[in-house]
């Protein structure tokens, strides 16, 4: 009986190896996984109000990002010496949406040749700005960077540097043009006009 107890169990394991890689054949691709990018152009209510309107992206937080101070305040911020810019981090799915047409959105949802302002907010809170988590991140947004400069007759001045922290904003900053878009006339003459800018291109939706 030992004899055959040996080969019978080598069996059972080419067996049972054999039945489990079906399953491994059919998990999901890491590239499935969601992604996050982090991007900055302005206030961020406009282009938190701008991503949400992008089939793929599953949710867009609004913070602050790229300075020093921790842990920073909105009142903080608005000195404009804390480094950190308003920024809004955006988790997607790239199975639905591309970090390329992310990118193209995000060179037309502010005037990326303005340094340090968008508008009449003015101030180095509000300035262009890619922080990007990986090298094919910095890659992509280089290469977009210099496509999109055909676009513009300035120099674009967008920043491309490493995401180090995010931190996210308070909470009523989230979802603010949502929640808001009646009652904020900054809403009704900045943000509305620019959501029916990008529609009109077929850029994002309803």
């Amino acid at each position: 009986m030992k004899a055959f107890a040996l080969p019978l169990f080598a069996l059972l394991l080419v067996c049972t190896g054999a039945a489990a890689e079906p399953k491994k054949m059919n998990e999901k691709p890491a590239s499935s996984s969601p992604q996050r990018i982090t991007f900055g152009g302005g206030c961020f209510w406009c282009l938190e109000a701008v991503f949400q309107r992008l089939v793929g992206v599953k949710s867009v937080a609004s913070g602050y990002a790229g300075g020093a101070v921790p842990n920073p305040t909105y009142k903080q911020i608005c000195t404009g010496e804390t480094g950190h810019a308003e920024v809004v981090q955006l988790e997607f799915d790239p199975q639905q949406i591309g970090y390329d047409k992310l990118l193209e959105v995000f060179w037309a949802a502010h005037d990326p040749t303005t340094l340090n302002r968008q508008g009449a907010d003015h101030g180095t809170q509000y300035r262009s700005i890619i922080l990007f988590e990986n090298d094919a991140q910095k890659v992509a947004a280089e290469k977009s960077k210099a496509v999109a400069q055909a676009d513009f007759k300035d120099p674009i001045v967008t920043e491309i540097t490493p995401l180090k922290i995010f931190y996210k904003a308070e909470a009523y900053h989230q979802n603010y043009y949502n929640q808001n878009a009646s009652q904020n006339p900054y809403c009704a003459v900045v943000i509305r006009p620019k959501l029916q800018k990008l529609l009109h291109k077929g850029l994002i939706k309803e």
